[in-house]
């Protein structure tokens, strides 16, 4: 089998679960951003502040991964500098073949010029709305839906998931909750996943990335997740039994059973010290074991990634050809919090297809 190529990668068509606005800036925007507000930075040229992203974020802890993000917040406080920000995530995403994306965002976090929490959503979404037309006469047809996301150690979760739901049918189609996971249990917000749930809406939840095995538990049972953003520590309930075969422990096989979509980002996972290497990464054992994987950004440029680098370090790391790489890319679609027809849609005239044409 002759292992796909990154440019036979870049043309298939990818969906996309996790990936942050602030963590997917390009380098130059924040340059030309900074230099309007007067926000120093610690590199003068976009090469050398991509390469200091990547750098500082790559010291194997979530917490210090998570500061690089001060840098990129700061230059997003205007519904000017919001709707650019958002106009190139679509354009980047479209050009790297990416057909259907999830991207999440935090509104709380973009109020310090003055915005409200309405106008900050509503520059995003223009934002998409317009780099998704953009694409789209490119000839690279993308569709972006919107995650707003409540930072878990504050506390205006209940006013992110009301807003969700307020801007529903605008292009917003789910909530999460981000941040530092130790110390800020998801439980802390329960209110705002029950009020999500009475409103017949979707929500993932950050869990099982630093933390361990309570956390994905606490997401699923006690807060009701849709999904698990990242997810891969589920594999500490994972172990040999006495004749070298994997067991699943109750809460394993509990999230395998109800096909509990997992949002993996492998690089990501490597640089905050939740998987030593590519290789090693457990994506590979949940693969095997039939999990419902997807494959994600997390961070486009603290990672210096894209869809079609993360999915061709797994063809190196683990020998996946084009069968795997559809497998991953229709787990995600079919995991997307947009109506089941308009997923299948997606999944039989866009991406099936393609893959066939490439297998």
């Amino acid at each position: 089998m002759v292992a796909p190529s990154f440019d036979e990668i870049r043309r298939a068509p990818k969906a996309l679960l996790h990936d942050h606005l602030d963590g997917g800036l390009r380098p130059a925007t924040i340059l030309d951003l900074a230099a309007e507000i007067g926000h120093e930075l610690p590199a003068a040229t976009p090469e050398g502040l991509g390469e200091w992203f990547v750098a500082a974020a790559d010291s194997g802890s979530l917490e210090r991964y998570l500061e690089t993000f001060a840098h990129t917040v700061a230059v997003m406080q205007t519904a000017d500098a919001l709707h650019r920000v958002a106009r190139e995530c679509a354009l980047d995403l479209a050009a790297d073949g990416v057909v259907y994306a999830e991207v999440r965002f935090a509104p709380e976090q973009h109020l310090e010029a003055g915005l409200t929490l309405p106008q900050v959503v509503e520059a995003v979404l223009d934002g998409f709305r317009a780099g998704s037309a953009e694409a789209a006469a490119q000839g690279r047809p993308i569709r972006v839906g919107t995650l707003l996301t409540a930072m878990r150690h504050a506390a205006r979760s209940m006013e992110i998931a009301e807003l969700s739901i307020r801007y529903r049918d605008s292009g917003v189609v789910g909530f999460d909750i981000a941040g530092a996971e130790a110390g800020f249990p998801p439980t802390r917000h329960l209110d705002a996943f029950e009020y999500l749930q009475r409103e017949n809406s979707h929500f993932t939840i950050h869990a099982g990335e630093a933390f361990g095995l309570p956390s994905i538990w606490q997401a699923l049972q006690w807060c009701g997740a849709d999904r698990l953003g990242h997810g891969v520590r589920i594999v500490d309930d994972i172990a040999p039994d006495a004749e070298g075969r994997n067991s699943l422990g109750r809460l394993a096989a509990y999230v395998r059973d109800k096909r509990i979509p997992l949002e993996l980002c492998p690089s990501s996972n490597v640089q905050t010290g939740a998987a030593p290497s590519i290789r090693e990464h457990p994506i590979g054992l949940l693969r095997d074991l039939r999990f419902r994987v997807t494959v994600n950004t997390d961070n486009r440029l603290m990672s210096g990634t894209s869809m079609s680098r993360e999915m061709a370090l797994l063809v190196e790391a683990f020998g996946y050809g084009w069968a795997e790489l559809q497998w991953f890319t229709v787990n995600a679609m079919k995991s997307a919090f947009i109506p089941f027809d308009e997923r299948l849609a997606l999944i039989n005239d866009v991406i099936k297809p393609a893959y066939a044409k490439l297998a």
